[in-house]
């Protein structure tokens, strides 16, 4: 999901269905925990995960399989973005935060929007002139309906926050 030759942009964010067969073969979490991708553009990732891979003792979404999703989630709008504008760079998790507000009883998304022109542009300024840049990133966690293609159906669960690091190719 690379543009052709770096710094060329790519006219489109890839479909669906590609940005899906990259995590799950690149990041193999995502297949073990059901992972779907329900919306993928340069504002906005949704993926849909099932309650049952990632069930705990109290049958409700396992601590780690929630932070997972949210990172994967934040990380997936960040690869696209850079992906887009032909960037070589490796794209790593600094730290996380999670808090969690309520227990996640069923199946679940995990959402991640993006919409800040100027922290994205000095992210990029800054990834040109150092070779590494830095940028949070926020996600929340809601019950899903009945599917991978129905919409929520429950209030905030679980609110994410993390930073994530992009380091150019070769620094």
């Amino acid at each position: 999901m690379r543009a052709e030759e770096p710094g060329t942009p790519i006219e489109r964010p890839p479909s669906i269905a590609a940005v899906e067969k990259y995590l799950h073969q690149k990041i193999p979490i995502s297949v073990g925990m059901g992972m779907r991708v329900r919306l993928a553009t340069l504002e906005r990732v949704d993926l849909w995960l099932p309650l049952q891979p990632n069930i705990n003792h109290e049958k409700t979404v396992f601590g780690g399989s929630a932070a997972a999703a949210a990172t994967l989630a934040a990380w997936t709008l960040l690869h696209l973005r850079l992906a887009q504008t032909g960037s070589e760079a490796q794209l790593v998790v600094q730290r996380i935060t999670m808090e969690y507000r309520k227990p996640i009883e069923g199946d679940f998304e995990a959402t991640c929007t993006f919409s800040d022109a100027q922290a994205w542009g000095r992210f990029r300024r800054t990834l040109e002139r150092r070779g590494k840049a830095r940028l949070a990133m926020t996600a929340q966690l809601v019950r899903a309906a009945a599917g991978p293609g129905a919409s929520h159906s429950g209030g905030l669960c679980a609110a994410f926050a993390g930073e994530f690091v992009a380091l150019r190719s070769g620094s």
